[in-house]
C-alpha cells in the first residue's frame, strides 16, 4: 500500500520499560506539534493520567486534550512543550510524539515525522517555507503525490460515514465518494438523472463505451467484473467519477433489476454508497462532502511545475474533459480515443451503418456522414486546448463493440439500410471474434478499411485548419496509428493518412505542420523500435495493453486470480496499476533508446494509466521521455510526481 517492498522485512525496537500507571503522577500520551488533518500550528494531542499507552491507543478510556495536562503536572507540560519545539525545530517537520509520565518524570519514547491529510501536508509544507525552515524544493517533497487525490474528489462526512454499514469492498478504481439510487442500465440512470435530478449510483456486470451516457450521468459507478484498468475504471478516472470494480461477491441480476450482497437484496432506487478511495461499498445514503482545494495547493503546483522536466498532458476526449484537464494543469492532451465520440445516439447508427456495407463506396458515403461528428468535437478540443498539442488515435477497438445487440435496434438498422432482419444479424454474427482484444482492431481496420483512416484525417485536418482561420491558434495534429507491431503495416496506414492530409491542404489553400507516429504497445513493437522510427515522428507508449500482452494477463479478467498471487507472495502490486519496470519497463527503455538512434528528435510519451501512478512517473523521468499522459484528476498529481523526480534524480 505504501510502496514498501515486502521483502525488506521489519525493523524492532527493543527498549527498556516505564510505567505511567503508577498513581496520579504518573501518565501518558500522543501528540503532534501540528493539527495532522489541518495542518494548523500548535501543539494537538491527548493524554491520560495513570494509564499506559495502550489505553489510550486502543480506545478503551477517554483521554483529556494535552492542554488540560498544564493543570495535573504543570512542571512536565512547560518541559513537555519545550522538548516538542526543540524536536519539531530538529526535524524541520510536523512531529509525531508518544510520551510517558513515571512519577512526575517525563520520558519522550518515540518521535517521527507525523502522517498527515493531502489538505494538512500542503499547509504545514508552506508553513515550514514561510517560516523559514525548509525550501520550496524540501516542500515539494515533502507531499505524497497520490494523497492529491484526497483534495480533488468529494469525500463522506466523517461523522455519518462511522454510523455506516459496509456491505463489501472491490477495487478502489476512480477516487471519491458517491451516494445514489441504484440504476442497472445505461439509459435508466440517464433518464433518472436528467428527468428527475436524482443522484444516481449505475450498477453494472461490466460497463461497455455504449454505457457511456449513463457513466455520465451517474455519481458512482459499480462493477461485477473488471479490473484497475477495465473499461469502467479508466472512463470513471478520466471523468473524475467514483468507481468501485470488481466486486465479484455480488450476485446480479441485470434483468430483474436486482442484486444481493452483504446479506442485503437491492433494487433499483435503493440507495447505496461507494467510497472510490477505499473500495468499500455501503448500505444507504452517506452524506458527502465537495472538496476544498486552497490557495497553498496552487502555490505547491507552481513549485512543482518550476522543477519538473516532464510534461504532463491528460487523456480527455470531449471538450469538457479538456476543459477540466487544462484547468488542473495539463499542457495538452497525449490520447484522445476517438471511438468515444462514436458513441452518441445521432452517430451510433452512422458507423453501424459503415461497419455492415459491403462495398467501398457504401463505406464512404457512411463515413462521409460522419466527418462534420467528428471534425466538430476536434474543433471545440483545439479551441479549449488553446494552441497546447493534442495526439489523436485513430480507430483502437473491434468493430463488433459497435454493432447492435438490442432486437428494436437491429430492426431499426435493418430498415435504414434495406435489408432483412436476418441478414444483419448474420452480419452482426460474422463479426464475433474469439479472442477480439488480439483481433480485427487498432491499425488493422485501417489497413481492411482505409477509408476509416481517410476520414479521420480529413476530420482531423480541416479541424485544425478551420480553427486557425477562426480563432488564429497554430494547430500541430499529432496522428497517432495504434496496435502497430511491423514498420511496413505503419507506413501503409500512413501513406493514406499523408496523402489524405495533402489533399484537404490543396483544397483548402493551407498548409499546416502534422505529425504522424504510433502508440509501442505490442512487444514486437518496443523489438523494433528502430525500423519502426523510421516511419514515426512519435511514439506514445500505451502501457495497458503492452503490459496485457508481456504478461500475457487480460486485464478485465487478471482481477479473478491476482489476490492467489498477491497471497503466494509473487507479485506485490497489479502490474496494470503500477508499471512493471523489471519487464514492461525494459521494453519501454529499449524502444526509447532504438527509437532515438533512429531519430534523434522522435518525441516520446505515455498514455496509459501508469501516467498518473507516482512510482511509473519516476521511471518515465529517468529513462527520458518527453511527457506523461493522465485522466484530468490525476494531472496534478502526475506534475507532483515529475517535480519530486527530478528534484530526487540529482
Amino acid at each position: 500500500m505504501n510502496d514498501i517492498p515486502g521483502d525488506w522485512g521489519t525493523a524492532v525496537n527493543v527498549q527498556t520499560m516505564v510505567f505511567g500507571n503508577m498513581g496520579e503522577t504518573s501518565g501518558t500520551g500522543v501528540a503532534f506539534t501540528r493539527n495532522p488533518s489541518t495542518g494548523e500550528k500548535g501543539i494537538y494531542g491527548e493524554y491520560l493520567i495513570n494509564a499506559q499507552g495502550e489505553d489510550v491507543v486502543a480506545g478503551v478510556r477517554t483521554p483529556q486534550p494535552i492542554s488540560k495536562l498544564h493543570d495535573d503536572l504543570p512542571e512536565c507540560y512547560d518541559e513537555f512543550m519545550e522538548l516538542a519545539m526543540k524536536l519539531e525545530n530538529h526535524y524541520r517537520d510536523m512531529q509525531d510524539m508518544e510520551f510517558t509520565i513515571q512519577e512526575g518524570k517525563l520520558y519522550f519514547l518515540q518521535t517521527r515525522n507525523g502522517k498527515r491529510t493531502a489538505q494538512a501536508a500542503i499547509q504545514i509544507a508552506c508553513d515550514l517555507v514561510d517560516e523559514g525552515k525548509i525550501t520550496p524544493e524540501e516542500a515539494v517533497c515533502r507531499i505524497e503525490a497520490k494523497s492529491l487525490d484526497q483534495l480533488l474528489h468529494p469525500t463522506f462526512n466523517a461523522k455519518a460515514l462511522k454510523a455506516g454499514e459496509v456491505i463489501g469492498s472491490a477495487l478502489p478504481a476512480s477516487p471519491g465518494a458517491a451516494a445514489g439510487k441504484v440504476y442497472f442500465t445505461a439509459e435508466d440512470a440517464k433518464a433518472a438523472h436528467e428527468n428527475k435530478g436524482e443522484r444516481v449510483i449505475l450498477v453494472r456486470l461490466e460497463t461497455s463505451p455504449e454505457d457511456i451516457e449513463g457513466m455520465h450521468a451517474a455519481q458512482g459507478i459499480l462493477t461485477v467484473r473488471g479490473g484497475m484498468t477495465s473499461h469502467a475504471a479508466v472512463v470513471a478516472r478520466g471523468m473524475g467519477t467514483c468507481c468501485v470494480s470488481g466486486c465479484g461477491e455480488i450476485k446480479i441480476d441485470e434483468e430483474a433489476k436486482k442484486f444481493e450482497l452483504g446479506g442485503h437484496t437491492f433494487v433499483e432506487g435503493d440507495y447505496i454508497s461507494l467510497d472510490g478511495s477505499t473500495g468499500k461499498i455501503y448500505k444507504g445514503d452517506i452524506e458527502t462532502e465537495e472538496a476544498a482545494v486552497g490557495g497553498n495547493f496552487g502555490r505547491i503546483m507552481s513549485w512543482a511545475d518550476k522543477f519538473r522536466k516532464l510534461q504532463v498532458r491528460t487523456n480527455a476526449d470531449t471538450p469538457a474533459d479538456t476543459e477540466n484537464a487544462v484547468k488542473l494543469g495539463a499542457e495538452g492532451i497525449g490520447l484522445c480515443r476517438t471511438e468515444h465520440m462514436f458513441f452518441d445516439p445521432e452517430r451510433i447508427p452512422k458507423i453501424r451503418k459503415m461497419i455492415l456495407s459491403d462495398t467501398v463506396e457504401a463505406r464512404e458515403e457512411a463515413l462521409n456522414e460522419l466527418i462534420p461528428f467528428q471534425k466538430g468535437d476536434f474543433k471545440a478540443m483545439y479551441k479549449a486546448l488553446k494552441g497546447r498539442p493534442m495526439t489523436v488515435r485513430y480507430l483502437d477497438p473491434p468493430l463488433h463493440e459497435f454493432v447492435p445487440t438490442d432486437p428494436e435496434d437491429i430492426a431499426e438498422l435493418a430498415k435504414d439500410m434495406g435489408l432483412t432482419i436476418e441478414e444483419v444479424q448474420s452480419k452482426c454474427d460474422e463479426l464475433h471474434e474469439f479472442n477480439p482484444m488480439m483481433g480485427h482492431r487498432g491499425c488493422r481496420l485501417a489497413v481492411t478499411y482505409p477509408e476509416i483512416a481517410k476520414m479521420q484525417t480529413r476530420a482531423v485536418i480541416e479541424a485544425a485548419i478551420e480553427v486557425k482561420e477562426e480563432d488564429g491558434y497554430d494547430i500541430v495534429p499529432e496522428i497517432m496509428i495504434p496496435l502497430v507491431g511491423e514498420k511496413k503495416e505503419l507506413k501503409y496506414v500512413k501513406d493514406v493518412v499523408v496523402a489524405t492530409a495533402e489533399a484537404v491542404m490543396k483544397e483548402k489553400g493551407l498548409y499546416i505542420n502534422y505529425h504522424v507516429g504510433t502508440m509501442i504497445e505490442i512487444p514486437r513493437a518496443a523489438l523494433t523500435a528502430d525500423q519502426i522510427a523510421e516511419e514515426a515522428e512519435f511514439f506514445s507508449f500505451g502501457t495497458n495493453d503492452l503490459t496485457q500482452m508481456t504478461f500475457g494477463f487480460s486485464r478485465d479478467d487478471a482481477g479473478k486470480f491476482l489476490n492467489s498471487y498477491y497471497a503466494a507472495k509473487i507479485y506485490e502490486s497489479d502490474p496494470f496499476a503500477k508499471l512493471d519496470q523489471t519487464g514492461v519497463g525494459q521494453l519501454v527503455q529499449m524502444a526509447a533508446e532504438k527509437g532515438r538512434k533512429t531519430r534523434p528528435n522522435i518525441k516520446l510519451g505515455i498514455c496509459g494509466e501508469h501516467g498518473g501512478d507516482p512510482s511509473s512517473v519516476e521511471f518515465c523521468h529517468k529513462v527520458g521521455l518527453n511527457y506523461v499522459s493522465c485522466s484530468p484528476f490525476r494531472v496534478p498529481i502526475a506534475r507532483l510526481a515529475a517535480a519530486q523526480a527530478a528534484l530526487n534524480d540529482k
